[in-house]
This record gives structure tokens, sequence and C-alpha cells, in this order.
């Protein structure tokens, strides 16, 4: 069964943090790479960040290098991407997707990813 769920959006000033979840079912958990996206209204879908299941390396935008971290918990099928030092042009949805074949690093392309949640909604304020 695949199933990814966020959670952990909501709002924020600027400045401040958030962890966002994603829990999987274990048949979506072990496919081969994950990612988080994000899209604001008007705009196209963009990688934020992805990590690799066999051995956790991590790949992220450069807009948020520094400031974002993806992580994962194997024990809950669940990954995570914490975010500090959020602004205003991070407001978006956040999206976890899931790839059966991993896309060439960084894979941050939104095509290569099979599965995807309903997202969680960010807003950053000022």
């Amino acid at each position: 069964q695949v199933q990814l769920v966020e959670s952990g959006g909501g709002s924020v000033q600027a400045g401040g943090s958030l962890r966002l979840s994603c829990a999987a079912s274990e048949y979506t958990y072990r496919r081969n790479c994950m990612g988080w996206f994000r899209q604001a209204p008007g705009k196209e879908r963009e990688g934020v960040a992805t990590i690799r299941t066999g051995d956790g390396s991590t790949y992220y935008a450069d807009f948020v290098k520094g400031r974002f971290t993806i992580s994962q918990d194997n024990a809950k099928n669940t990954r995570y991407l914490q975010m500090n030092s959020l602004n205003a042009e991070d407001t978006a949805m956040y999206y976890c997707a899931a790839a059966f074949i991993c896309p060439p690093r960084p894979g941050l392309s939104a095509h290569a990813y099979n599965y995807w949640g309903q997202g969680t909604q960010v807003t950053v304020y000022s």
C-alpha cells in the first residue's frame, strides 16, 4: 500500500523554525529515494531536499542549504524536514514524495517521483 502523510506545517514568524514529518507505509518507505518539494501559488513545484534510503545521503537545493535538514527515522518509517531561519520566500505547500528508482543526484526533479503525499502548508509572516 502506497501512503505518504505529511504533517507539521503551520504559520511562523520570519526567522523561526518548523519541522515537517512524512510518515510512510512500510512499502513506500522502502522505496529507494524520498524528497521534499514545495509549490507556492503561481509557481512550479520545486525540489527542496532529497535523501536516499540505502545510504542516507542527502542533497539540498541551493536556496535552503545551511537552513534546512532532511533526516529519517527507519524505526518509525518517517522522514523529516527541519526548517530553520525561515523567510517569506519559504511560504508554500510542502510535499513529500517517494521514487522507486533514484533519479540522478541530486534528484530534485519532481518528475522522477512516483508517489506523493497530500501536502502541508507552511506560511512565514514578517
